[in-house]
């Protein structure tokens, strides 16, 4: 009988073997492209952050429909990702919930409402502004399944043997602690300092515990697949985010915050001075790739708030660098995924759970 069950399950229809085959992992895109909204945002609003930069006088004379654009498409993978996870819930649970049991796929349930967070904060419409109620309510829709997810996952790394950190800790893990601080970051903007300081102790506790963790396990851990060596640059994306999250806790880019992005820039440094690392990851083109785009965006933006503090020339040419850099990253990754289309569901994806599938 095993045979017949292979049989019929390796002959599903194309969208029921989509469905099937796609997980959580592929809402690194709209992650990416959330972050690149939220870039926009700040690279063209009214900031005096380089001002006296040249260059920047381009950037910020872009018409506003090309953000609002740029937005609407990210809103609009994000929403498209969502309607075939809800698919694979109703229709493949047990991958679901073998996903949910997988020590890096876990950490992707988080992505879909980071995106979330980062599309309310940066979103271009007058009702949704931070002393907006329907901002506020959104807030508390998005918060709620990370601060669930923070009780489960965290709450497994002390108390549960195989669940141990010291047994599942990969660079994935990154994404539970990014999850709190992009919280944290949006409510500190509608004026919830304290809710605010509690959500970015959270983070920020469990962000140190990890760090340690993989800094002493970073190399010859086997616990990530070549294919998925990409999301090690999530290890400067942790800090970088956090330095955002303390920036709008604080009201100013402080000392606490020019450390996390110094810290952001030594990681980065160190991640690019090795490219022998990602050399498997990029035989092929894979969804995976995704995952250069985002810790990118989100060191631009560190490195923007840090120009607007510093007011310096070096410090807006490394501004203006990161932030050509994240974009040209971006759009690479999307003419990819627009030309490699027969790549983004490949059958010897890690996350593959279709063996678990009941007959």
């Amino acid at each position: 009988m095993a045979p017949k069950v292979t049989k019929a399950v390796n002959s599903c229809n194309p969208p029921w073997a989509m469905v099937t085959r796609f997980h959580a992992g592929y809402f690194r895109i709209s992650l990416a492209l959330s972050g690149q909204a939220l870039l926009w945002r700040t690279l063209t609003s009214d900031k005096p952050s380089s001002s006296y930069l040249p260059q920047m006088a381009a950037v910020r004379s872009l018409p506003s429909a090309a953000f609002l654009l740029l937005w609407s498409l990210a809103l609009l993978a994000l929403l498209l990702l969502l309607l075939l996870y809800a698919a694979r819930c109703l229709l493949r649970f047990a991958a679901v919930r073998a996903e949910f049991r997988h020590h890096v796929a876990m950490n992707y349930l988080f992505a879909p409402w980071i995106s979330c967070l980062l599309l309310l904060q940066s979103a271009p419409f007058f009702f949704l502004r931070p002393d907006a109620a329907p901002y506020r309510l959104l807030w508390c829709a998005f918060s709620l399944p990370i601060l669930a997810l923070d009780v489960k996952i965290y709450g497994q790394w002390f108390t549960r043997g195989r669940k141990f950190l010291s047994m599942v800790a990969n660079p994935a893990s990154h994404i539970t602690v990014i999850g709190n601080l992009v919280t944290a970051r949006a409510a500190a903007r509608m004026g919830w300092h304290e809710g605010a300081v509690a959500i970015f102790a959270v983070g920020a506790a469990h962000y140190l515990v990890l760090f340690v963790t993989l800094y002493q396990r970073f190399l010859g851990s086997d616990s990530l697949p070549a294919m998925l060596r990409p999301v090690f640059f999530l290890f400067f994306a942790a800090p970088s985010m956090a330095s955002l999250a303390w920036d709008a806790i604080a009201s100013s880019f402080d000392t606490c915050c020019k450390m996390l992005f110094f810290v952001s820039l030594f990681l980065f440094a160190s991640l690019v001075s090795r490219p022998a690392l990602f050399r498997r990851a990029m035989r092929r083109f894979s969804v995976a790739w995704w995952a250069y785009s985002f810790p990118l965006t989100v060191l631009a933006l560190a490195s923007a708030e840090y120009a607007q503090e510093v007011r310096q020339a070096a410090a807006n040419a490394l501004m203006l660098a990161l932030a050509v850099l994240s974009v040209a990253v971006t759009l690479a990754l999307m003419l990819f995924t627009a030309l490699r289309t027969q790549d983004l569901l490949p059958r010897d994806d890690p996350f593959d759970c279709t063996q678990l599938l009941p007959p």
